[in-house]
């Protein structure tokens, strides 16, 4: 047995806009530079990974990625610095909520271990 803890990001609406499956589009864009690649790793449409990140965007009130378009070497996409650092935070307060839920499930369930 060994506890399972989600971190999920809702707005004032209570629906949810970020979470583990955001986060990794993001890395996955700043790894690709591209958003449709970002979603094809994850064997995701590209209308849904757009929509995951406007949904954010409007949550958050800022953009989460600058666009390049066309050219030689073809367009693409980068997160902004305001996405670099939601996205250090949201994982910080990810990993603190992690090893919180850790210690505490140890606390109440160390008889069973």
């Amino acid at each position: 047995m060994r506890p399972v803890i989600k971190v999920f990001l809702y707005d004032e609406d209570g629906n949810r806009f970020f979470g583990e499956g955001p986060c990794r589009l993001l890395h996955g864009i700043e790894e690709t530079g591209s958003l449709r690649a970002s979603a094809q790793q994850m064997d995701m449409a590209y209308t849904k990974a757009l929509s995951i990140l406007k949904r954010a965007e409007k949550a958050l009130s800022f953009p989460l990625t600058e666009k390049s378009i066309g050219g030689k070497g073809g367009g693409g996409s980068r997160l902004t610095p305001k996405a670099k650092e939601f996205l250090k935070q949201y994982e910080e307060y990810r990993d603190a909520c992690c090893q919180a839920g850790s210690r505490i499930y140890l606390d109440i369930f160390s008889e069973q271990q």
